[in-house]
C-alpha cells in the first residue's frame, strides 16, 4: 500500500507532527528539502532554521534529521549548511 501524500502532515502550512516511522519520516524530509532549500545555495545554521520554523517549531530536530539523512550537508565546523545534489 502506498504511503500517504506528505500533505496530509501539514495544517494550514504547518507541520502537525515530525513521523515516527523512518519511511514516512524519510518522504517529509525529502519535501522540506524540495521545498525550503534551494539547490547550490549555502546557509548558515540560522537561516536553516529560520526555513525551517516556517513549518515547525523544533527545527534542531528537523535540521538534525535531514543531516543524518544525507539531504543538508554540513561543513565540518557547523558554520555553512547547502542542500545535498
Amino acid at each position: 500500500m502506498p504511503e500517504p501524500d506528505v500533505t496530509s502532515l501539514f495544517s494550514n502550512g504547518r507541520l502537525t507532527a515530525i513521523p515516527r516511522r523512518p519511511a514516512r519520516r524519510r518522504q517529509l524530509l525529502d519535501h522540506l528539502a524540495e521545498t525550503l532549500l534551494e539547490p547550490g545555495r549555502t546557509y548558515t545554521e540560522p537561516e536553516v532554521n529560520e526555513a525551517l520554523r516556517t513549518v515547525h517549531d523544533d527545527c534542531a530536530a528537523l535540521r538534525r534529521y535531514l543531516v543524518v539523512a544525507g539531504l543538508l550537508l554540513r561543513s565540518p565546523d557547523g558554520a555553512e549548511y547547502r542542500r545535498a545534489a
